[in-house]
Parts: structure tokens; sequence; C-alpha cells
């Protein structure tokens, strides 16, 4: 790996034991085996370097969602959704302990609002938007039916999957593939059943 990668892994692995606020980037680049002043060099400080981790070193929900606006109205709406959703629940898992901190504190949190604004935005927001964009494509293509509100669908799938990372951070009980896969195809069948139109799939 290279000296960024080297950090941003180095990042992930502390971030997750021991939270955002107490990963200090003096720490950060210690583990990755460099010096702080090195570690400036290729970020501008610990908000881009989470950002960073949320986006390399997490499962791909990004990734997936960028891809679904892209090519909406291939496979079928269920199946795209549920893996969606899969990806979601391992997302937010792996997520949850590590921005847990920034709501330990309001100026932490209004100061790490700010850096992600001034970094060209983001924010957890973010999945929820696009969910609901795709959702709305799909619906414009009679994929799903006309009465339904794509927010709300985009709101209830992406909800569930955030109060199932709280509950397994709570427990400290990870959901096995078999487990996280059945979650899925229910949650998607409670939220799509009564909206899709024949074509969806």
């Amino acid at each position: 790996m290279g000296t960024r990668e080297d950090i941003v892994g180095a990042a992930a692995q502390i971030m997750r034991t021991e939270g955002f606020a107490r990963a200090t980037t003096k720490e950060i680049a210690r583990a990755a085996g460099y010096s702080e002043a090195t570690l400036y060099k290729h970020f501008r400080d610990k908000t881009e370097i989470f950002l960073h981790v949320l986006d390399g070193r997490l499962p791909g929900l990004g990734a997936l969602l960028a891809e679904l606006e892209q090519y909406p109205g291939r496979g079928e709406v269920r199946a795209n959704l549920e893996e969606l959703v899969i990806t979601a629940l391992r997302f937010y898992a792996d997520a949850f302990p590590l921005a847990v901190s920034l709501f330990s504190s309001r100026q932490l949190l209004d100061a790490h609002r700010a850096r992600i604004d001034e970094l060209g935005g983001g924010g957890p927001h973010y999945p929820l938007v696009a969910l609901a964009r795709y959702l709305a494509e799909e619906q414009r293509r009679g994929r799903i039916g006309a009465g339904a509100d794509p927010e709300a669908m985009a709101g209830l799938l992406l909800g569930a999957c955030f109060q199932h990372a709280f509950l397994v951070t709570f427990s400290g009980e990870e959901a096995s593939s078999a487990q996280l896969s059945a979650l899925a195809r229910r949650l998607v069948a409670t939220v799509l059943e009564p909206t899709v139109s024949d074509g969806g799939g």
C-alpha cells in the first residue's frame, strides 16, 4: 500500500476502537508508521481522513447508489433493493462505531459539519437523497407504482438499516450473511410489495 492508504487504514482501525473524537492525527500517523508532518502532506485534517475511511474502507454504499442512479431500469427492482439493503446494513454497522463519538459534543459535531461543507458536501443525508432519486426514476419508468412515495420508501429502508446498526453495536453480536439476506428480503418486501408494478420484478 502507499502512504495515503496506510494512513486511511490506520485511521479506520483507530476510529473503530476509539471513536472519531479520540482518534488524533498524531495517533493515526504513529499507527501508520509515519510522522504527523507526513500525514498533513496527504490530508488537510482528520475530517478529510474520516471521509476517505467512509468512502474506501467500508462496504461500498455510495458506489452502489451511484451505479443504481446511473443505470435505472436495469435488473429487477426487488433484487436491486435487496442488494442495496444488505450493503447498507453492513455499511452502517461498520460506520456506527466510527461516527458515534461525533455526537458526544455539540462543538465537535458543528465543526465536523462545517468541515464537510468545505470539502464539498456529502454527509449522512446523501444515501437517502440518492436512493429516493433512484426510486423516483424507477417510478417514472413504471416499475414502481404511481402511488408510491420514493422519499418515504428510502427513509423506511435506510432507517431500518441504521437501527439495525445501532442494535448490533450495542449488543456486540454481528449478524451472519444469511441473517442479513433474510432481513433484506423482509424489509424490501414490506416496503415494495404494495408499490411494484407488473414490470418491476
